[in-house]
């Protein structure tokens, strides 16, 4: 959390935008997997990863993660501690978003 508050202030002075999205850690895809499913079934939107889904592709464990921790930080307003999932996730300042998945970087937009 130290080093997020280190890039929060850093950002601040360089007047770069604030803006941070939560991603999976590096890991097996059965860790990745209980951490998605955990994500999903807790409030996050996972519709966008269903079969046909703009957040479908690519088709892996990891970024239907990302996509579903995302979600779920967002919703829960980018509250202290609400992108660990066990230490599996983590916050970062970089847009994860791909083609035409577009991840929210705010609650207003992680309806």
């Amino acid at each position: 959390m130290a080093l997020f508050a280190l890039a929060v202030l850093l950002l601040a002075f360089t007047g770069s935008s604030s803006a941070t999205w939560c991603v999976c850690k590096e890991g097996s895809d059965a860790i990745l997997q209980k951490t998605l499913d955990y994500a999903c079934g807790a409030g996050a939107d996972c519709n966008p990863l269903h079969q046909n889904g703009p957040c479908f592709q690519p088709n892996t464990v990891r970024a239907h993660c990302n996509y579903a921790v995302n979600s779920y930080f967002q919703r829960k307003g980018q509250a202290q501690g609400s992108c660990d999932f066990a230490g599996t996730a983590t916050v970062t300042a970089s847009d994860p978003s791909t083609g035409g998945c577009s991840y929210p970087a705010s609650a207003r937009y992680a309806s």
